[in-house]
């Protein structure tokens, strides 16, 4: 073929290419090339040049391929090297390998063009096997070779591989090309290794445009809008001005900070630099002013934005979503819709998600049968929102059932589903789809492994804390606050407060969140003056308290009997305002009802705007514990005239009440209403209420009966509390039978022993006492030691049975005798030693019979004036008519 031929088709092809319609373009290709013969490579890459970035011109692709081939030119670099692009960038990387195959030379352009169609496709690992075998070849990589690997390593994750290729670049002395030190600032940025990209940069002996938005962008991606606008500044004083990328990423950085003057600023220079607003600039605007909650000049964005861009009609949505207008939500909606725009993935979670902030979780439903109608039901975004949405509601069955079909589960779909588990107390069932997890391939992320630890906070799992603690380290999330305030709540309510007080410290960023982590593991775990201790603390630290806080450290006051410290963060709740807040207006009553002031409950409990279930629970149960069942029955009648429905709890309360003043058959007749008209299926503790009723009555063949009529089986708690009644009421056989059965289900357990000791003492069979004493001790169980303790002038007395320990312990004693001589007096008769044969009681000192509760008290009554109260505390159950009561009508 002749140049002047060849110069004369290359004409008509760059013609004809131009032709819109690609059947008659196909047909000219055709005919043009039926009329000449021995075209060359040059002629075929001119055809193929002309076909890039035109979409209507890609059918000629494949036939200039198959021409080529006929001619003899399949395996020709120039025009295969413009193939395997053309091919790469329409997505068929099986037909560019093909064509990079059948290369008959390749050169670092055919290496480059199959290594970023790897790249651009997300294949990763294709790349840098590639990358590899091109190293086999003996082919030198250059710049753009490296980059287009960096690239891929980027785009698939694949952090060590990029690694490796970095070293590759400093034995080469690539490190000065601009274009290697972009990508490695990319990878390097893609996996936060901020540290990295900072040192690449800073080695960078020339930066252009790209090097400082990729830096920007991923800056403000990555929610660092900060050091964003300080790059930017850095940008500006090297002499480079921004584009439209620039301001793009400044724009997310602005946004992410809430810095919105800035962010007006960019757009003011924007409009003054004459930039053209594509659909990015318009997005990242309107993201700005959602973000910030300026709704109104974010709805005059999105006014004159491009309504085809459904981009920003799904920012709208979140922008009213954000304040949970969900009126303007769905009428925005119903607008999308009307203008033809259709909802894409990211459409319906917005929707979704105003619906979880609502509180409106059946219309959520109904968006969820939208979603499956319109075919996105399977998408992870949109599957991962409704885990979230149902499982934060509690409807975790059906967030369950949405993870079990997925097929692509991602990290926020499994950790939005452990999540849902730990916040309703599924802690077990947390950690075995923590385990799923794991085994399906997917690494947790920090929000994952903060829900996993709490999870095992809830269950004090102390041994998978600890090797989920290990992971942590591992995962690279070492410095994550939320992972450390999990840790922190773990060790305290596993009760390792060494452990828990040495990961507080460290905690360099202490928030309230670290501060109430520490006080409620305390409180939740027992240790209550170490809850204490850290609610001083943070008020010392300058911490403020939240609702949280005071819950914590009130419980742990109760918990503790200790009403003056209790009565001091009432004082602190007062003055900060959270007097009002119903969870902290609850534990106040419960602090006043376990200290014995009914009174002071009561009058919070009716100072209260709002009262709840626990509410009306703790009153009941406070009145019922201190003799005040009438008044317990009272409030529960109140409670269900106001409208609200009682709860197993409130039944443990009023069955209690019933139980203290007597009342059998009302009792009962709570009982069976239970089932009957609130569809509460009664609990073992129920059963042993019911019991308790009966037994305090006397009736205790009827409280046998009742036991073993009892539908399901009876536990320790119902089989002690007849035993207790049996010793009470000198009813050997029926408590010998309970003994039995509850020396079955806790053999190591000293109050059973005790009772049953007690009970043969108090009907005079001494030697079966010393028999069940005897093999009390041969099996090893030893009983507690009772214990009591009352405060005195701001100091703790601890007082034990027959105690000679105390500095004034003669003068409590002498005081005791007084008292004894003056009651006798008066006529009482003393029931002391009624555990003890009359022997025993000759050889023993009479005060080692002395009860602790009684000592304290005595020494109560030496210290303090005769207007003050009396508060002792117990390290045992007070049973039966002994302990605290015996005390007082002794005294």
């Amino acid at each position: 073929m002749t140049r002047r031929a060849a110069a004369s088709l290359n004409k008509s092809l760059t013609g004809f290419l131009a032709h819109e319609d690609p059947e008659k373009l196909l047909s000219l290709f055709a005919a043009k090339v039926r009329q000449c013969r021995g075209l060359g490579s040059v002629d075929f890459a001119c055809a193929l040049r002309e076909c890039r970035g035109n979409g209507k011109r890609w059918p000629l692709v494949p036939e200039i391929h198959a021409k080529a081939i006929t001619c003899g030119l399949g395996g020709d670099r120039i025009a295969g090297n413009l193939l395997i692009d053309l091919y790469a960038k329409k997505g068929l990387v099986q037909r560019a390998r093909h064509v990079f195959e059948q290369l008959s030379a390749r050169d670092n352009v055919s290496w480059v063009a199959m290594l970023s169609g790897y790249a651009k496709n997300g294949l990763g690992e294709e790349a840098v096997g590639l990358y590899h075998q091109m190293h086999r070849s003996g082919v030198v990589p250059t710049p753009y070779v490296l980059s287009s690997v960096l690239s891929a390593c980027t785009k698939a994750a694949l952090f060590e591989q990029g690694r490796l290729v970095h070293v590759q670049v400093y034995k080469q002395g690539l490190c000065s090309e601009t274009v290697v030190g972009n990508a490695l600032i990319a990878l390097y940025l893609r996996f936060r290794s901020f540290s990295l990209a900072e040192r690449v940069f800073s080695e960078m002996p020339y930066c252009d445009r790209v090097t400082f938005n990729t830096l920007i962008s991923r800056h403000a991606q990555c929610g660092n809008g900060e050091s964003a606008l300080e790059i930017f500044e850095e940008m500006r004083l090297s002499g480079w001005t921004p584009d439209c990328v620039t301001i793009a990423s400044l724009l997310v950085a602005c946004a992410s900070t809430g810095d919105l003057n800035k962010g007006k600023q960019l757009h003011s220079y924007l409009l003054k630099a004459g930039m053209s607003p594509d659909y990015i600039i318009e997005g990242s605007l309107l993201d700005l002013y959602v973000k910030c909650g300026d709704i109104v000049d974010a709805l005059k964005i999105f006014k004159s934005g491009d309504r085809t861009n459904v981009v920003l009609w799904n920012l709208m949505l979140v922008a009213y979503g954000q304040v949970s207008d969900l009126a303007k939500s769905f009428d925005l909606f119903c607008q999308m819709v009307a203008a033809g725009v259709r909802p894409n993935q990211f459409t319906y979670p917005c929707l979704l998600r105003t619906c979880t902030y609502a509180g409106e979780i059946n219309l959520g439903e109904q968006i969820h049968s939208l979603s499956i109608k319109t075919g996105f039901e399977s998408d992870m975004y949109v599957s991962g929102v409704l885990i979230d949405m149902y499982s934060k509601y509690g409807w975790l069955d059906k967030a369950q059932r949405i993870l079990e079909i997925l097929e692509a589960k991602d990290v926020v779909s499994w950790t939005s589903m452990i999540a849902g588990y730990v916040q309703h107390e599924f802690c077990k069932e947390a950690l075995e789809t923590f385990k799923d997890m794991q085994l399906f391939g997917i690494w947790p992320d920090n929000i994952g492994l903060a829900s996993a630890i709490s999870a095992c906070a809830g269950i004090k799992a102390m041994r998978q804390g600890l090797q989920i603690h290990s992971r942590v380290y591992v995962s690279g999330y070492s410095a994550d606050v939320s992972i450390w305030n999990a840790l922190v709540n773990l060790y305290a309510r596993c009760g390792r407060s060494k452990e828990a007080f040495s990961l507080f410290e460290a905690v360099e960023h202490k928030d309230k969140i670290t501060w109430n982590g520490l006080v409620s593991g305390f409180a939740q775990s027992g240790l209550y003056e170490e809850a204490l201790e850290v609610f001083i603390k943070m008020y010392q630290a300058g911490v403020k308290y939240n609702v949280f806080t005071f819950v914590s450290s009130i419980s742990a006051s109760a918990n503790l009997a200790d009403i003056k410290q209790g009565k001091q963060i009432h004082a602190t709740v007062t003055k900060t305002g959270y007097t009002s807040e119903t969870e902290v207006a609850n534990a106040l009553i419960s602090l006043y009802g376990k200290c014995g002031s009914i009174e002071d409950a009561k009058m919070q409990f009716f100072e209260m705007p709002e009262r709840n279930d626990v509410s009306w629970n703790t009153i009941i149960t406070s009145c019922s514990q201190h003799g005040r069942g009438l008044e317990a029955l009272d409030l529960f009648d109140q409670m269900k005239q106001e409208g609200l429905k009682p709860n197993d709890v409130t039944f443990i309360g009023v069955l209690a009440a019933c139980s203290h003043v007597g009342l059998v058959e009302e009792g009962l007749g709570y009982f069976e209403s239970m089932s009957s008209e609130h569809g509460i299926h009664p609990r073992p503790d129920h059963y042993a209420c019911v019991v308790d009723i009966l037994g305090r009555a006397g009736q205790l063949d009827r409280a046998r009966k009742f036991v073993e009529e009892m539908p399901v089986s009876a536990n320790a708690m119902v089989w002690r509390t007849l035993l207790s009644a049996c010793r009470v009421h000198k009813n050997i056989e029926i408590g010998e039978l309970a003994a039995k059965c509850l020396l079955e289900l806790e053999p190591h357990d000293s109050a059973s022993y005790v009772l049953l000791s007690n009970a043969y003492a108090v009907t005079g069979k001494w030697a079966y006492r010393d028999h069940v004493r005897k093999m009390m001790k041969d099996r090893g169980v030893r009983k507690e030691p009772g214990r009591s303790w009352i405060e005195v002038k701001n100091v703790v007395h601890a007082f034990f049975v027959g105690d000679w320990l105390h500095p004034l312990a003669h003068q409590i004693y002498k005081y005791l005798a007084d008292l004894d001589d003056r009651l006798t007096k008066i006529g009482y008769i003393q029931g002391n030693y009624f555990l003890f044969q009359e022997k025993e009681k000759e050889q023993k000192d009479p005060t080692a019979f002395v009860h602790s509760e009684k000592l304290a008290v005595a020494f109560g009554l030496m210290s303090l004036p005769p207007s003050m109260p009396l508060r002792v505390i117990k390290n045992l159950r007070v049973l039966g008519y002994t302990s605290l009561l015996a005390c007082h009508a002794n005294i």
